[in-house]
């Protein structure tokens, strides 16, 4: 039995996708479907059984192993960057992962979570998955710190060592159509592309960065999942890791990607930030992957124009493509 909490949303389905390739279909899923088109992730998909996050957190608390979990992928969350409830957060993404932390290793089970490179903050201090520089870190908003808080809970009681903690990058690609506003800007600029002719991007408010030229570290779902499973393979890996593609792109080359993959000509417009994330918005962010590659993961990752012309021409232009 492998769960995967999280696993009808965007890295979740993807996790279970990347698993029912590999032959696996004894699934545990872990969610909160809502009234939403989350559900839609698991149409594709094969799996075992389906369970409430609430009854799931339940059960766990009643008895020490009601599942026979071998592995427990930890995805769940509230992944929203603009998420002002505090308490929430606190509850359901750093307590709730504590319990699943707790029953699986406990357990005896493979377990992985999901952290974030939110937790890196304005990123002044480097992007650097080196434990011991946890401590130093300040997220600049309440989603990256709930996410932080795990990882020192981890690292105080002496767990790094027994699980891997993903502090993922801006992953995009399929089965990320739920998400709203939390949505990859390569899936939000292909329908504004595709209405408009044009994209919209933010101008710089730093005079070290021209407009567009804010970088991230882009990687594409099937990567990240990719990363998952080579985890999976190896429960002697533990301790934080970055997952990214190592390499800083620009949002014009992003633009530029998406624009070239749907076979129309360049066409940006340069809007005002908002006010509301203008303080904290993050200029710069490039995983560190070094970490990893020691650990024995040798994956290599799609370049962005690959990764976007895979989900623009196998994903976004195809109504209801779902991994």
């Amino acid at each position: 039995m492998i769960i995967v909490t999280g696993g009808a949303g965007f890295l979740g389905s993807g996790l279970v996708w990347g698993l029912n390739a590999a032959g696996y279909d004894d699934i545990l899923v872990v969610d909160n479907l809502g009234h939403g088109d989350k559900w839609k992730n698991l149409v594709n998909r094969r799996f075992a059984d389906y369970l409430h996050k609430d009854a799931f957190l339940e059960a766990i608390a009643e008895a020490k192993d009601p599942f026979g979990a071998t592995s427990v992928i930890h995805l769940g969350a509230c992944s929203a960057t603009t998420e002002t409830d505090a308490e929430y957060l606190m509850r359901n993404n750093t307590a709730y992962t504590k319990a699943v932390a707790r029953y699986a290793l406990e357990a005896g089970a493979r377990l992985v979570v999901a952290s974030s490179a939110a937790t890196y903050g304005d990123g002044s201090l480097g992007f650097d998955d080196d434990p011991g520089g946890l401590g130093a870190l300040k997220p600049l908003n309440m989603y990256g710190y709930s996410k932080h808080l795990f990882d020192l809970w981890a690292r105080r009681e002496g767990l790094l060592g027994q699980l891997a903690s993903l502090k993922f990058f801006n992953v995009y690609g399929p089965n990320e159509y739920h998400k709203a506003d939390m949505r990859s800007v390569v899936c939000k600029a292909y329908a504004q592309i595709g209405k408009t002719g044009r994209l919209s991007l933010f101008k710089s408010s730093r005079a070290d960065y021209p407009d567009g030229g804010q970088k991230r570290d882009f990687l594409y779902v099937k990567d990240a999942v990719a990363v998952m499973l080579w985890l999976l393979e190896h429960p002697e890996v533990g301790g934080v890791y970055n997952v990214g593609s190592g390499a800083a792109r620009t949002w014009n080359d992003l633009a530029a990607a998406v624009f070239s993959a749907m076979g129309k000509a360049l066409a940006v417009d340069y809007i005002p930030m908002p006010e509301a994330i203008r303080g904290k918005y993050q200029y710069f962010t490039e995983a560190k992957m070094d970490r990893l590659h020691a650990a024995g993961c040798a994956n290599s990752f799609m370049t962005l124009e690959e990764g976007v012309a895979d989900y623009v021409k196998g994903y976004l232009s195809q109504p209801d493509r779902y991994l």
